[in-house]
């Protein structure tokens, strides 16, 4: 197999800011990039939550970045802004009318634009998915998920044997490069991945098995190995 040449850091700064200048979601005058060893961080300001969280899949996707260092801040918009009533309002629409979420049995405090989600959900996938559509709405400025997951207890060897199979039916895993341990519901992942997409596949494979009540996730990004 040939092993294609690292990139330098110049190479993989040149290559973030054309990913985000590419991403419509966010305007590349808003983020400044800095690399080092193949670690990015983002600085500047944005004017939603959003746009951070996009701002970093943007570089994540670029190959050879290993890590990114998010240092982005959220300032909302003054002019027309939503106050925390109108947040609350809008995260309650939302969680009620996507067809996965219970959102029955989410709580949701908004202070200064920071939602703090509560309660149980049936699964990690729920859990992640909760965070996720309340962090695409316009006001919010940052996200502290403290959803407990409610699956029943679950055999640990079963767990990890759904896990394996998923990650071997979607083909994530070459040469056995990932680890699964699973322990009282708690899954740690480890092993070496090519990109972030890769791992965040493996880490969503992994929190659909039924009996998951946390994804601890060790892996590593290589894109060279």
């Amino acid at each position: 197999m040939v092993v294609a040449a690292s990139k330098t850091d110049a190479q993989i700064k040149k290559d973030v800011l054309q990913e985000i200048a590419w991403d419509p979601r966010v305007r590349e005058t808003e983020v400044g990039v800095q690399v080092s060893d193949g670690v990015v961080t983002l600085v500047g300001t944005v004017d939603h939550h959003a746009k951070r969280l996009a701002a970093a899949d943007a570089a994540h996707r670029v190959a050879g970045v290993l890590d990114v260092a998010n240092d982005l801040v959220v300032k909302l918009p003054g002019s027309g802004a939503r106050n925390d009533t109108e947040i609350a309002e809008a995260i309650r629409h939302a969680l009620r009318w996507d067809a996965f979420i219970p959102e029955a049995s989410i709580r949701t405090t908004v202070a200064s634009g920071i939602v703090t989600l509560e309660g149980s959900v049936p699964t990690w996938t729920d859990r992640e998915e909760a965070g996720n559509v309340v962090s695409r709405l316009a006001g919010v400025a940052g996200i502290v998920n403290k959803l407990n997951v409610s699956a029943p207890a679950a055999d640990s060897t079963k767990i990890h044997d759904a896990i394996e199979s998923a990650l071997e039916r979607r083909a994530e895993r070459e040469a056995r490069r990932i680890s699964v341990a699973v322990a009282d519901g708690v899954v740690t992942l480890g092993g070496t991945v090519r990109s972030w997409g890769e791992r965040r596949a493996v880490e969503r494979a992994a929190g659909f098995a039924p009996g998951v009540k946390r994804i601890d996730s060790r892996l590593v990004i290589d894109p060279y190995s």
